[in-house]
């Protein structure tokens, strides 16, 4: 047997039977230490595992016991029962009649006395006093005195106003006006050779403007001043009343914007006495007057 043995192992060795060997026991190394790290391995698990079972376990048993619950109060009862009706009123007792007081007995008569001797005296008579009536009120009936205006206002005459120059008055040729014929149109044809119509021209500007009516109406109906012209130029523009500025501030705006665009022959166009503008046609229609001795247009644009 040996004889067969030495040589198969000569054999095994001369063909590398050595590094097979050592093959073999490495695998067999890595085979024990993968089987000692798996067995590590469960190891450190199970004392993981363990020490977490451990900490609940302490946890549930260490967790504080809640106290004894508070008693429930006991439930309320409630009972429905009918509204109490008041009583009804004692009834009235009536009072006893209480008994006349006795009147105690007549005393005795003390004697009488003989009666003092009484002086006649004698009265004056006097004079029977006269009764005054009152005098009784006359039948007459009370007369009708008209306002006056104010003194501070300013009145023009009726003498003034029939001499004053009117629309009517200056188309028929009244107003002097040294621009030639008349012209047609706005009137005022200054420029172009035609007539100076400045009071028809302003009596329309006027009647136009519900502002200026407006006011105008309104200083009329001031106690005084009813059916009465209003005088708002005389050199100088003239306060009514208890306004802030003269003249009527819209009735003075109106006339000096449109002296203001008139042509400058008829701004210098020189004028005598009053003029009077009216703002209706109708009888009483409320008027109004400007002007002075001699003056011309274009001074209304210069009075303060």
């Amino acid at each position: 047997m040996a004889t067969i043995l030495t040589p198969l192992h000569d054999l095994w060795s001369h063909h590398g039977g050595d590094s097979t060997a050592d093959a073999m026991n490495a695998a067999s190394k890595r085979w024990h230490r993968t089987a000692d790290r798996r067995r590590r391995d469960r190891w450190i698990g199970g004392g993981v595992a363990l020490g977490v079972h451990a900490l609940v376990l302490s946890a549930v048993l260490l967790a504080p016991t809640p106290g004894p619950r508070e008693p429930e109060p006991p439930p309320i009862e409630v009972a429905l029962v009918d509204p109490l009706t008041p009583p009804a009123p004692p009834a009235l007792e009536p009072k006893p009649v209480q008994a006349a007081p006795e009147t105690p007995a007549a005393a005795p008569k003390s004697p009488r006395l003989a009666p003092k001797p009484v002086k006649h005296v004698t009265a004056r008579r006097t004079p029977p006093q006269r009764l005054v009536s009152a005098p009784q009120p006359s039948e007459v009936p009370p007369r009708f005195v008209p306002i006056t205006p104010p003194e501070t206002e300013t009145q023009v005459s009726a003498a003034e106003l029939a001499q004053a120059t009117t629309a009517e008055s200056e188309a028929s040729g009244g107003a002097e006006d040294g621009a030639g014929a008349s012209g047609a149109g706005d009137g005022l044809g200054g420029d172009g050779g035609g007539r100076c119509d400045m009071v028809a021209h302003l009596q329309r500007a006027l009647r136009g403007d519900p502002r200026v009516r407006a006011a105008v109406v309104g200083a009329h109906r001031a106690p005084g001043f009813v059916g009465r012209p209003l005088v708002v130029w005389n050199g100088d523009w003239v306060r009514h009343g208890d306004e802030e500025g003269k003249g009527l501030a819209s009735v003075r705006q109106a006339i000096a914007v449109e002296v203001a665009f008139a042509p400058k022959p008829c701004r210098a166009q020189a004028m005598h006495g009053l003029v009077v503008l009216s703002l209706n046609d109708g009888p009483g229609g409320a008027r109004v007057v400007l002007g002075a001795g001699a003056w011309r247009w274009s001074d209304l644009l210069f009075a303060r």
